[in-house]
């Protein structure tokens, strides 16, 4: 697989069980994440590798998908299947899906 040919999928598409990788800055995820999401910073993975499941899809957030897009991108280069989410983290909260706040403020895409 190419890097041009990362798989997207729309945020209505990610399972409520999915393994959701949000590779968000420490800030970001403090305004408001998916509740079950495992944040590793895109700036930290290389190092954090380790921390993801070996096997099974992958789903890949940030705020609006590019850094999603190039982390996933990097997982399958990897061996790993790896999906970005179209949209990011603004269209998750977009489309309502549920969120939580680390500092209890509402969520600002």
């Amino acid at each position: 697989m190419s890097t041009m040919d990362v798989p997207e999928v729309d945020v209505s598409a990610v399972p409520d069980d999915a393994a959701l990788l949000d590779v968000r800055e420490h800030p970001e995820w403090e305004a408001g994440h998916a509740p079950h999401a495992v944040h590793v910073p895109m700036s930290e993975l290389p190092s954090r590798l380790g921390e993801l499941p070996e096997s099974g899809r992958v789903y890949v957030v940030c705020k609006v998908g590019g850094r999603s897009w190039q982390v996933a991108a990097w997982l399958n280069e990897m061996g790993r299947d790896a999906v970005n989410v179209a949209g990011g983290m603004a269209s998750w909260a977009a489309a309502g899906r549920p969120m939580v706040s680390d500092a209890g403020d509402p969520y600002v895409a």
